[in-house]
């Protein structure tokens, strides 16, 4: 795909007339490699910015602890005008589409799933956020339902198994019954191991929802939590590196690793 010359000479006076911060530099691009997303000019149709401002604002929105307005905030600051009713329909577009590519792109998981649920009052309701991790903590998926009953189970247990396309070895959850008749029925070949402390992995993932959770005054319906959590988990833990683990040599270039697959997934252009 090639940026027209002059589309991008016009992208140059509009920012210098408006003194906004050119955070594009122009150039021609061409794109020889086939990606499974859709192509630049479709994705971003009718978007009156920037690929890189809109891909930089739903970073920003998903990877920090962070509003609408303090988005808009720190785009003000580099010169961007932009309202944070724009950047809430960016996040809402583009934010998913963003997750599933990085999760197609990620290694296989683990062989050990831990799950368990934890309670969001929604609404004054109560709801409950199925999660699922595997042994190193990544987060393989989620399922925001009403019940924990056996129904329940086999429903997260399906969506599960088809995002993940595998087999477990070992399943380990909490004492809840509703987990051993569901697997006994979908999974009856694999090992189940219930104990109060064995599933302290899962019970930590929950901490970064809880953070948002508040950051956010609570979910406004079961959707909502839906939409934001799917999408929320693959962007942040892509950026979210055990660095505990890695000397700085070593984590600066795994992080230089995983910006470069985000600009190929938001295929925005990059200097050859």
């Amino acid at each position: 795909m090639r940026l027209v010359e002059g589309e991008a000479d016009e992208m140059c006076s509009f920012v210098q007339q408006k003194g906004l911060v050119n955070l594009l530099r122009a150039f021609a691009v061409w794109h020889t490699r086939r990606m499974n997303t859709l192509t630049l000019s479709n994705r971003y149709k009718n978007h009156r910015f920037p690929t890189e401002i809109i891909s930089h604002g739903v970073w920003l929105y998903y990877r920090f602890c962070l509003s609408y307005r303090d988005v808009e905030e720190l785009l003000f600051v580099r010169g961007v005008i932009v309202s944070y009713e724009a950047i809430r329909k960016w996040c809402r577009k583009f934010g998913q589409e963003y997750a599933n590519q990085l999760r197609r792109r990620r290694p296989r998981p683990g062989d050990k799933w831990h799950c368990d649920e934890v309670f969001l009052t929604i609404q004054g309701e109560r709801h409950y956020l199925w999660r699922a991790v595997d042994q190193d903590g990544h987060i393989l998926d989620i399922l925001v339902q009403r019940r924990r009953d056996k129904t329940a189970a086999k429903k997260f247990f399906r969506k599960l198994l088809k995002t993940c396309r595998y087999t477990p070895r070992v399943i380990i959850t909490d004492k809840l019954k509703s987990y051993g008749a569901a697997k006994r029925e979908m999974l009856p070949s694999v090992e189940h191991r219930q104990h109060r402390y064995l599933n302290n992995r899962a019970e930590n993932s929950h901490q970064p929802t809880r953070q948002r959770e508040r950051r956010m005054q609570g979910f406004k319906s079961s959707g909502h939590a839906q939409r934001f959590l799917a999408a929320y988990g693959p962007i942040a833990q892509h950026f979210r590196l055990r660095r505990h683990l890695l000397p700085a040599p070593k984590y600066r270039q795994e992080m230089e690793n995983r910006f470069h697959i985000w600009q190929d997934i938001t295929a925005f252009p990059t200097a050859a």
